[in-house]
């Protein structure tokens, strides 16, 4: 059976010299930030001759917008501000940057800059006051890297725009509350890679996390189930939006209606669809745009429920609007997608979501990061365009990437990390940025080329995301290395009749290196090769996105190897995941002493490596549960696990069953393994994976 998709695999030469230019990211302190090293990458930039403007100097900022994000970026690399310095910054409000493209999506500004710098000289063009905001999270990014005192923005001249308008993410705090300062640290550190909405899903089943002062006993703790008496002041609400304006950022605030109502039933005592709850409704919304002022866009949900009171949707649209504010819905509902009359944006998720014509849509459809793991289905939302589109358009405006926790994790570290927030965020921001994308996931996937332009192009993009990841944001959890230099084989599935624990040939071969075919009850099974640290046999949305396996069947078995070539003999770290638990839909424990509920495999050097010690085993675990959720079951959520490199070759196998795994709510047919240092931070420098092992 041949996979989905087969690319020719490069040469181990262009392996090792791929693995020197992008080897110096894993590494904090040893490399300055250049422009190439900018995220997203600019859409047009050409490097100056001269010397770099030096910061840690006078400057004199000329600027009519008064950015005050301009003004913290140059105080904050040692700048003093004052009349009259040679080094000058010069801001000018202009009609058009030539070249640049932009589309319209209501009460969404224009961005476009132009940056050129000169050694004692940075001249900022925008259109908008935006775009000056752009402009300067450009150079706070430049001046990453550098030994103190001696920071620097290179010369260059950059002009730059955004491919899509919206470029955002979500926190579903209804169901798993997030610190306020967690929530706006976050907001700061994406924001310098120009995300710019900050999506607020505030009411959910198990919580309702927006202060009404007409109703206190929404936020009692008597009347929310997970988290109780967690939720935002509308001080905080009211600070919290300034704080992201003063970044470029736009808040979507969401209270999602008439359905996810749990807590507002317990607590009034009626149904949103009734007269009392229509009424209670409009009072919750008129609020809401107080405290929320100057926000554009209110969100009010609409989906997963049968609307039942006449005219729901169109009279609480009406009433939103007589606010001022404009309305987004979910799209799909459960009566079909929403029209033009209801709301002014759709979101679109799951596979029926589509387009609205008349109406400005976001495509969040496959970006949905509580179901991801940490390495395909980021490689999946990087390739792809955005809605079959390669820049915005009037009814395509962009995408959001967006954690819904609806089952419950530890801490709000487990929520970042185990949603791999920060690399997927910034993933789906770049390929908004930059527009592009050569297919979509539909038809794309989430596996990473061997080879070829989309290969080449996520290389790079990693290579700058692990120089960020070590630098603005190496205070945060991520558990994201390197993985386009890992390499394997792949075998065609042999059958197994339900059988998780049969041993087959390439497990049973005693050859050196393992062959690219084997023969098994007369027949052939060939193998294929693939690359990344992670990758789906069959995805958690098969037959829709593709998988590496195009007809993937149960009761069957394959395996992957590599071989990986270390300098040294060296402890070092493993991440080893064989199922990944999606942070929402009803799931089981994994067995006690395996590695998930299939009896998946992993040897190095032919000695099996132990399944973590779990800490609820075979446990019931339900979403939307009060106080149970996820503990250590995923990868992220665990240290890596020890292994020993011996120095030269060592082979790595793992056994992969796919059987009825008893429990598990999810089908999905995956692994990921990749070599870590011992803390799990970055990769292993100067390890060679190659399935065949080959050196040159």
């Amino acid at each position: 059976m041949l996979p989905a998709f087969f690319f020719l695999f490069p040469t181990v030469k262009h392996i090792i010299y791929t693995a020197l230019l992008t080897a110096a990211a894993a590494f904090p302190h040893t490399l300055q930030a250049k422009n190439g090293d900018l995220l997203p990458k600019p859409q047009q930039m050409a490097i100056g001759p001269e010397a770099a403007f030096k910061l840690n100097r006078a400057v004199t900022l000329t600027d009519p917008t008064q950015c005050a994000y301009l003004a913290n970026v140059l105080r904050q690399n040692g700048c003093t501000l004052r009349n009259r310095a040679k080094a000058k910054v010069v801001v000018k409000l202009v009609d058009h940057i030539e070249g640049a493209f932009d589309h319209a999506v209501a009460l969404f500004p224009n961005e476009a800059y132009r940056l050129h710098i000169t050694p004692n000289r940075v001249c900022i063009e925008a259109v908008t006051p935006t775009g000056v905001v752009r402009a300067a999270q450009t150079l706070q990014q430049l001046a990453e890297g550098y030994e103190p005192g001696a920071e620097a923005f290179e010369a260059l001249t950059l002009t730059d725009w955004p491919a899509f308008k919206v470029r955002g993410f979500m926190h579903d705090v209804g169901r798993s509350f997030m610190e306020f300062e967690e929530l706006k640290k976050q907001i700061d550190l994406l924001a310098r890679f120009k995300v710019n909405v900050f999506h607020w899903h505030l009411t959910d089943y198990t919580g309702w996390r927006f202060e009404v002062k007409a109703y206190p006993n929404l936020t009692a703790a008597a009347f929310n189930i997970r988290q109780p008496g967690k939720f935002y002041t509308q001080a905080q609400c009211r600070e919290l939006v300034a704080y992201a304006r003063e970044r470029g950022v736009t808040v979507i605030p969401e209270i999602d209606m008439p359905g996810h109502s749990h807590v507002f039933e317990k607590a009034m005592g009626f149904d949103m669809q009734t007269d009392q709850g229509v009424e209670a409704l409009k009072r919750i919304v008129d609020e809401a745009a107080e405290v929320f002022d100057g926000v554009p866009y209110l969100h009010i949900g609409g989906d997963e429920v049968q609307i039942t009171y006449p005219n729901f949707l169109q009279i609480m649209t009406d009433h939103v609007r007589s606010k001022g504010l404009k309305v987004v819905l979910w799209n799909r509902l459960v009566a079909g997608p929403p029209s033009a009359d209801l709301c002014d944006m759709t979101q679109m998720w799951a596979t029926s979501g589509k387009v609205v014509k008349g109406v400005t849509n976001i495509d969040c459809r496959y970006n949905y990061t509580n179901h991801f793991d940490v390495y395909a289905d980021l490689v999946g939302i990087y390739k792809s365009n955005i809605y079959y589109e390669q820049q915005g358009t009037n009814e395509v405006a962009g995408t959001i990437s967006a954690a819904w926790n609806d089952t419950k994790t530890r801490t709000d570290a487990d929520i970042v990390k185990q949603n791999n927030l920060y690399a997927n965020v910034l993933a789906s921001a770049e390929r908004a940025w930059r527009g592009g994308g050569k297919q979509y996931i539909e038809k794309g996937g989430t596996l990473l080329p061997n080879s070829g332009e989309e290969f080449e192009e996520f290389a790079d993009f990693e290579r700058r995301f692990l120089f960020h990841k070590n630098h603005s944001l190496q205070n945060e959890p991520i558990a994201y290395v390197r993985q386009t230099n890992v390499r394997w084989r792949i075998t065609d599935p042999f059958p197994n009749g339900g059988n998780k624990d049969l041993a087959l040939p390439p497990e049973t071969s005693e050859a050196d290196v393992l062959p690219s075919s084997f023969v098994y009850n007369g027949q052939t099974y060939a193998t294929h090769l693939a690359t990344g640290a992670g990758i789906y046999l069959r995805h958690i949305w098969h037959p829709t996105l593709p998988s590496f396996f195009a007809h993937p069947q149960p009761n069957q078995t394959a395996y992957a190897w590599t071989y990986v070539y270390s300098p040294k003999a060296q402890e070092v770290g493993a991440q080893i995941e064989l199922y990944t638990y999606s942070r929402s839909g009803d799931e089981k424990g994994p067995t006690v002493g395996c590695w998930d509920r299939r009896g998946s495999k992993v040897w190095v050097n032919d000695r099996e490596i132990p399944a973590p010690t779990w800490e609820q085993p075979e446990a019931n675990i339900r979403q939307n549960h009060a106080t149970e959720g996820l503990t250590n079951e995923n990868l992220t959520a665990r240290p890596v696990t020890p292994i020993h490199l011996n120095k030269g070759w060592n082979k790595v196998l793992l056994r992969l069953p796919h059987v009825n795994s008893g429990g598990t709510h999810r089908d999905k047919w995956q692994f990921t393994f990749v070599i870590t240092d011992a803390e799990g931070r970055n990769a292993v420098e100067g390890l060679i994976y190659s399935p065949d092992q080959l050196l040159d």
